[in-house]
């Protein structure tokens, strides 16, 4: 959840310094390191929130300052694994629970990356987007995964709801113009919806009260999709039984191969870790 505003000066620079610089941004918190910390860093990395920001009606941007990932890459579509635990509690205790965020922007100069947290319930990873607080530490891995774009494909189609926009976002943006897209992005409502590339190729099923969990609204946008004869890659994320459904849907209504469909299941009700 997932899943695009990444040019943030760093805390370092000057106009983080100066008097009118943004109130939202704040430096990192200094300590003591211990022998938790010691062991800590050889399984992540360690950053700071430097700001945060309302991106879409349910949807937090949470911007990241890494000075580890300097200069490394963040292929469009990849994730990281947050530690959302008690940053000052004892090893286990700032582990906590690991929940995936894909990238939304990566900015390599500067080591910054910014994350979009979705607030859908009472469950930790939203907890922990609405907490999130420049100045922050974020214990993270990554970015990792293989839910990217494929260049050789002959068209891309993408389907999913709120979060896995996250992730259409940064491989939208990865796709060369000439190469045609087409999708459906479901929301509950307008207000949801994130700034997308080439959203005028997506469909924009709005269900409302529905429940994003395996959702017919979806289902029947990508339905009527009128997509070219021969199959092109997918890319399905979001709700896992959501996903399930509309893989189902290609390879049984459409003749896909399952090799051209690739899913990233982001949650599920009732399941621990995707809540």
């Amino acid at each position: 959840m997932a899943h695009s505003d990444n040019q943030a000066r760093s805390v370092s620079d000057e106009q983080s310094r100066s008097p009118g610089a943004d109130p939202r941004r704040a430096p990192a918190p200094r300590r003591s390191r211990d022998l938790g910390d010691l062991l800590l860093d050889r399984f992540f990395s360690t950053g700071h929130i430097l700001e945060t920001e309302p991106i879409a009606a349910r949807m937090i941007r949470v911007r990241i300052s890494a000075p580890a990932l300097r200069n490394t890459r963040c292929l469009p579509g990849q994730h990281v694994r947050i530690a959302i635990g008690d940053a000052a509690g004892g090893l286990l205790a700032r582990v906590g629970d690991l929940r995936t965020y894909t990238v939304w922007q990566f900015d390599p100069e500067r080591g910054e990356f910014d994350l979009c947290v979705m607030d859908h319930g009472d469950g930790p990873g939203s907890r922990w987007g609405r907490a999130a607080a420049p100045g922050a530490q974020v214990m993270f891995r990554g970015p990792e995964g293989s839910f990217v774009v494929n260049d050789d494909a002959p068209y891309h189609l993408f389907a999913g709801e709120e979060t896995a926009s996250v992730a259409f976002g940064a491989m939208l943006a990865a796709v060369p113009d000439h190469i045609p897209v087409y999708g459906a992005v479901e929301t509950a409502t307008p207000e949801d919806r994130l700034p997308l590339p080439r959203a005028a190729a997506l469909a924009a099923p709005v269900r409302g009260d529905a429940s994003a969990a395996r959702s017919q609204v979806l289902l029947d946008a990508v339905r009527e999709l009128e997509l070219p004869s021969t199959p092109g890659v997918a890319y399905l994320a979001g709700e896992a039984r959501t996903i399930q459904m509309i893989s189902k849907h290609l390879v049984h209504e459409r003749d896909w191969p399952r090799l051209a469909i690739r899913t990233k299941p982001f949650w599920t009700p009732g399941k621990r870790g995707m809540d």
